[in-house]
């Protein structure tokens, strides 16, 4: 192991530094600020930290196999979007749900908050923010503010989502005293991101105005969402916990909008600053944002009437994609015989292992680190796809659109290509950046070195900043808890701290740190097409994540210090 002190402590966050200077204050390109982040990784990995040529050119091969589970949801992700855009599917789908309320404010908090905890329940892997930014950008939202508002609000769905994959694995790779009563820890302190969350996207849309205007809504929806959570870590399975809350977060929505406060425009909200039209005067006339500029944000018409009169696709037309890539996402991961039976086709590059010269070692890519693509969320959005080109296809939506806007205009292959080529590079670039500090022992003293200036009353706040800079350094609350939850556990028992709240700080922090994660942030810029706009999203999910992370440290040590949740 490298030692742990202020020089390798100091040279190993280089990379890290840079690459956050680079996005956020010079405002540079994912992959260029990647490039950077590889090539400083690679000098640190070389010069202090002892690792051959050759192990580094493992590490970064591996970074590369790695990234390909990435890269297989953003070129589905775009081909889905396009497929569903071109069809006008998207002026559609909004146009039809403002039938139901006009209120913006109840929209963005239902498809940003609830709908994208909902599809982290069921499908993680960046999929939620490939869905919902997009159905923001069609209900009026900046392109921009739609990436970070679904970012922000599914985090905190990051443990027990995805039916519980994360807490799965935290869970059989640790002998915990406890594990229930970690599982109930982290419940309590992700409801405390819940309902942040919530404030948090009401804030972005509209400032204070907004934040008192949602209040009740938020605060329905967050007892269902972290209370519900609970109950089912307790009384069900924490496997499928977040499912149960945010399938009933998802039906409360219904009966929320036909309440007079939530059934009529946002007429007292005077600032919008997360909308196209960012005041409640009347736009101006001329032409609506094209694609060009992040998204068409208006179809011509005012209500489903005129959408009639001008030949677009139904409601149900229109969410068909939707549905049937929840459907897929649900059966496959509810029902294991068949999600079994998928993952039985999978392929893997051999790798071997490596020892650097201070003996990290790590083990080589085997069949255990297969990628079974049957059950990939990529193999899920490409099925939606056709099925929603055939139905758009045979329902003559392709010609009608063309119509109304005239040929687009790029191909579609131009369109998916100018996107994916640099999403592409910059993944890869964040990837073998990861990888190479992982292997070379870098992540490891970063995460020991901010362990060891605490005490027994003070490990509890750093806990969860420990688990945010796993899942910044993987785009993975599951791969942060591999990652750092036996160090986590170590440490809390050296120190002689409570372990429930320490591990459900590692893991709390690892999903809030999901907002920042790079792979999540490029799959949102991608599906809205801003790529490039990168460090303008972190810009703003960067303060959050701090913010809630400090928030959850404050509660470990409140918690520890009374003795709450000591006994179960």
């Amino acid at each position: 192991m490298p030692p742990v002190n202020a020089v390798m402590w100091g040279v190993a966050t280089i990379p890290l530094a840079l690459l956050l200077f680079t996005l956020v204050v010079l405002r540079w390109k994912a992959q260029e600020a990647a490039a950077t982040g590889v090539f400083a990784a690679i000098l640190v990995a070389f010069g202090m930290y002892r690792m051959d040529l050759s192990d580094i050119a493992i590490a970064s091969v591996a970074g590369v196999w790695e990234s390909v589970l990435i890269l297989y949801i953003i070129i589905p992700a775009l081909i889905f979007y396009h497929v569903i855009d071109r069809a006008d599917g998207f002026d559609a789908l909004r146009v039809r749900i403002k039938s139901f309320t006009n209120n913006e404010l109840f929209l963005v908090l239902g498809f940003g908050w609830v709908f994208v905890s909902f599809m982290q329940s069921i499908s993680g892997f960046g999929t939620p923010i490939v869905v919902v930014a997009p159905l923001l950008l069609a209900l009026g939202v900046k392109p921009v503010y739609a990436v970070v508002i679904p970012l922000i609000g599914h985090a905190w769905a990051n443990t027990f989502g995805t039916l519980g994959v994360a807490w799965v694995t935290m869970d059989g790779l640790l002998q915990m005293e406890n594990a229930l009563l970690t599982a109930i820890s982290a419940g309590v302190l992700l409801w405390i991101a819940n309902i942040v969350a919530g404030l948090t996207i009401a804030y972005i849309y509209g400032r204070k105005e907004a934040v008192s205007y949602a209040l009740p809504m938020v605060v329905a929806i967050s007892l269902i969402h972290g209370g519900g959570q609970l109950i089912g870590i307790q009384l069900w399975e924490p496997a499928f916990a977040n499912f149960l809350a945010a399938s009933l977060g998802l039906l409360t929505l219904a009966p929320l909008s036909r309440l007079g406060r939530y059934a009529s425009d946002t007429d007292d909200i005077s600032v919008r600053p997360a909308m196209q039209n960012g005041s409640t005067e009347a736009p101006s006339s001329g032409s609506a944002p094209t694609a060009a500029d992040g998204g068409t944000v208006g179809a011509s018409g005012s209500d489903s009437q005129s959408l009639d009169d001008q030949g677009y696709m139904s409601l149900s037309l229109a969410a068909l994609p939707f549905v049937v890539l929840a459907v897929i996402a649900f059966v496959t991961a509810a029902v294991s015989p068949i999600g079994d039976a998928l993952e039985l086709v999978d392929f893997h590059i051999p790798l071997p292992g490596i020892e650097t010269g201070f003996g990290v070692e790590t083990a080589g890519i085997s069949s255990a680190d297969a990628i079974a693509p049957l059950s990939h969320p990529g193999t899920f959005l490409l099925i939606s796809t056709v099925v929603a080109f055939f139905a758009y296809r045979s329902a003559g939506h392709y010609e009608k659109a063309k119509s109304r806007n005239g040929e687009p205009e790029q191909s579609f292959s131009g369109a998916v290509l100018a996107t994916a080529i640099p999403a592409s590079v910059a993944v890869i670039g964040f990837l073998v950046m990861a990888l190479v500090m992982d292997y070379s022992g870098q992540t490891s003293v970063l995460a020991e070195g901010i362990a060891m200036v605490a005490t027994e009353r003070t490990y509890g706040f750093l806990s969860p900043l420990i688990g945010a800079l796993g899942a910044f350094m993987t785009s993975s609350n599951t791969a942060s808890n591999i990652l750092f939850g036996g160090l986590q556990q170590e440490t809390a028992a050296s120190l002689g701290t409570d372990e429930g709240w320490i591990l459900g700080g590692q893991t709390a922090g690892g999903a809030i740190g999901n907002a920042i994660s790079p792979g999540n942030v490029i799959l949102g810029t991608t599906a809205v097409g801003i790529v490039g706009q990168e460090g303008d999203v972190l810009r703003k999910t960067i303060p959050w994540v701090a913010a809630v992370a400090t928030l959850v440290g404050l509660a470990i040590v409140l918690f520890t210090a009374i003795g709450f949740l000591g006994v179960v």
